[in-house]
């Protein structure tokens, strides 16, 4: 078996964690549009709550949702863009 060279098999550059900065916008992207669309849809329900329970049931609903949702499809898309700036 040989290995591949790599002149002719370039390997795709593969993107390293984000910066805090990055992380931050990320974070701020998923989570905004998150809130407000259930802030939205749950209005009318959750302004017969107290502001603690409130923000519990949107804390306990948003965060499954930011982390396993949205989150790895930022990375993806950071990750894509990073590496066609790269191939630039």
């Amino acid at each position: 078996m040989t290995t591949p060279n790599p002149e002719t098999h370039p390997r795709p550059a593969v993107a390293g964690p984000p910066t805090r900065h990055q992380l931050a916008v990320m974070i701020w992207l998923a989570v905004f549009p998150t809130l407000t669309v259930l802030n939205v849809a749950l209005g009318d329900w959750l302004g017969a709550l107290t502001p603690v329970l409130r923000t519990l049931v949107l804390s306990t609903i948003a965060v499954p949702i930011v982390m396993y949702g949205l989150m790895p499809q930022l990375h993806r898309l950071r990750s894509r863009l990073l590496a066609r700036t790269a191939s630039r």
